[in-house]
């Protein structure tokens, strides 16, 4: 099997990604900013996997362009991109927003997501048969309270999929674009800065999606048969209503009156 570079690996959507990858067999590059964590995962995988933990912010363009440009030769014929790096910060009417916020989200989750296309398309093309799998969001379909910019960022990632489908026609490489709901990973911490009630409170009355679940998606979608691309895969809890179901004070007071 070709390799697999998967962004964001050290946690979440990214890591289920890397062992379910690992797990059939596939060299996987392992790539995120937390050298600990990535070193963790590759260990847990066990000496018959092959990961390659790549410590890069995909914030800086020249660095992740010198990590998947210098890739050992075992590691060097990628044929699959999982853009799954990405964040929100804050949480909140856009006109009580922290600029810096908007800024730390559409430069991971814009310019971070463009870094690695841009860096992996060479070996994608060459390989005759290369994938790109991007990670949106429900939020990029369905708006909700407090969810603005980080919705429009993933607007951006549901929209650059479809567009890079026409600029890669007749390179033989295919993109897809898996949106999911909520889903219990370090993602709420992160927004809410480590607040554990904040980030636990918004999974009240939800079972939400497990890393796990997406991880089986991307799988899927790699596993197709090269004449099928899966341009879209929207996946919700069970329990969760179109929006992502997030209380605001407003809702959670009315709900108790």
């Amino acid at each position: 099997m070709r390799t697999a570079v998967v962004t964001g690996a050290s946690s979440g959507f990214g890591a289920a990604v890397v062992r379910r990858l690992a797990a059939q067999g596939r060299p996987v590059v392992a790539l995120a900013r937390r050298a600990e964590r990535l070193e963790a995962l590759s260990e847990e995988a066990g000496p018959d996997s092959r990961i390659l933990p790549l410590a890069v912010d995909i914030r800086d363009g020249e660095a992740v362009a010198k990590a998947l440009g210098t890739l050992p030769e075992e590691f060097a014929d990628v044929a699959v991109l999982v853009n799954n790096a990405g964040l929100s910060r804050g949480f909140g009417p856009l006109q009580d927003a922290d600029p810096q916020h908007w800024q730390d989200m559409v430069d991971t989750n814009v310019m971070g997501q463009l870094h690695c296309i841009r860096a992996a398309l060479p070996s994608l093309i060459a390989s005759g048969c290369g994938h790109i799998v991007n990670i949106g969001s429900i939020a990029a379909l369905y708006p909700y309270s407090g969810g603005n910019v980080y919705g429009a960022t993933k607007a951006f990632t549901h929209q650059l999929s479809l567009s890079l489908r026409t600029d890669l026609e007749g390179t033989g490489v295919r993109v897809s674009c898996i949106a999911p709901g909520m889903a219990r990973t370090e993602f709420a911490l992160v927004r809410f800065e480590g607040d554990q009630g904040r980030a636990d409170a918004l999974y009240d009355g939800v079972e939400p999606l497990a890393a796990e679940d997406i991880a089986e998606a991307v799988q899927w979608c790699v596993a197709q048969p090269p004449r099928v691309n899966v341009n879209m895969i929207e996946i919700m809890p069970t329990s969760q209503p179109f929006g992502l179901g997030f209380r605001t004070a407003a809702t959670t007071a009315r709900s108790t009156d």
